[in-house]
């Protein structure tokens, strides 16, 4: 009856595929080719550069572009020419992740404190994806795009690069090779979807994946709509 009566759908970077296929917009064997050529893309450009993706919880105070700002002078100073760290993942207030060069990242974790930063954790991912650094990995996805067929997703569908409903099946294709190199703005997509007049009851939302992160950025941005969460265990269903 979930499915039936489901009215949106959003995925975390490479689950916004997954959305685009629940909401009938790609096939399965379809979107799970445009994922490979994806994953291959990114990998060759992670490998490049070093670079990374950094989670953190930062004060009420922290500044994130300041301290990118500051780590990426502090690259030049090593000598790299055009230093990237940036803001990659948008996930609940004051919670980020930071990717960029690795030497940026040591930088960030090194003076986490004078940045105001609580909590610092390298993420276990081999580079710095939603970054300019993915830069050469968007040709080779833009070309599979144009070969698999896309239709108009049956329910809304929420892009990550600003948080909006795709319109129309070039302007998917269009945000799916933006998001490679945009910051994935999580908290900013769950603020558009719950949005709700005083009163207005919350709908039911159901994770299906690989764990319950997304539901406890939800649980961060809308305590109210996390009420009606529920998780979808897909190793044993």
């Amino acid at each position: 009856m979930a499915i039936e009566t489901c009215v949106a759908a959003a995925g975390f970077s490479v689950g916004e595929f997954a959305a685009l296929v629940f909401a009938g917009a790609m096939t399965f064997s379809e979107a799970l080719y445009a994922v490979k050529v994806r994953a291959e893309a990114m990998q060759e450009a992670s490998e490049l550069v070093p670079s990374g993706m950094l989670s953190v919880i930062g004060r009420p105070q922290a500044q994130y572009k300041y301290a990118c700002l500051q780590a990426k002078e502090h690259c030049k100073s090593l000598g790299i020419q055009e230093p990237v760290c940036s803001v990659a993942n948008y996930l609940f207030p004051d919670g980020r992740v930071i990717a960029g060069h690795q030497q940026a990242l040591d930088f960030l974790q090194q003076n986490s404190q004078r940045l105001q930063f609580l909590r610092t954790k390298p993420l276990p991912v081999s580079g710095a994806f939603h970054t300019e650094l993915m830069a050469s990995a968007t040709e080779p996805l833009r070309e599979v795009l144009r070969q698999v067929e896309v239709r108009r997703p049956e329910i809304s569908v929420y892009s990550n690069v600003d948080g909006k409903r795709y319109m129309s099946e070039s302007h998917m294709r269009r945000q799916l090779v933006r998001q490679l190199v945009s910051p994935v703005k999580w908290e900013q997509t769950l603020h558009e979807i719950y949005e709700r007049t005083q009163g207005e009851s919350f709908p039911q939302t159901y994770e299906v994946g690989p764990g319950k992160q997304l539901g406890a950025t939800l649980q961060k941005c809308n305590r109210k709509a996390s009420q009606s969460y529920s998780y979808v265990d897909v190793t044993t269903h």
